[in-house]
């Protein structure tokens, strides 16, 4: 699979906290609301990318006691990209969500 985030998913995003890794998929899904309805190329781009961090994020071990709640969270995402008819999700709230572990992560260091 050809990653967009390839020094990622070389093992960069294994040496990231959960916080900085969830803040990352929050830069996305602010791209994503961003460019919604505006430049459909960028939008996709920026769902692709907040879609291949999920997986990263998701496959990391370090997080299984979490896997319920990352994988929802993905779950979300899509359905919130998708006009939120499962979950009543939208980008606004998940960009509001996510903007906290970009605080967190950024506080940390």
């Amino acid at each position: 699979m050809g990653y967009q985030h390839s020094e990622s998913a070389t093992g960069k995003w294994q040496a990231l906290t959960l916080a900085e890794q969830l803040g990352n998929i929050g830069s996305e899904v602010s791209r994503a609301k961003r460019w919604q309805g505006k430049d459909q190329k960028t939008f996709e781009g920026a769902v692709n990318r907040a879609i291949e961090l999920f997986d990263l994020t998701i496959a990391d071990s370090r997080w299984s006691k979490r896997l319920k709640e990352l994988v929802r969270a993905r779950e979300v995402f899509c359905d919130a990209i998708e006009g939120g008819k499962a979950y009543n999700s939208s980008l606004e709230d998940l960009d509001r969500y996510f903007f906290h572990f970009a605080l967190l992560a950024r506080s940390r260091r």
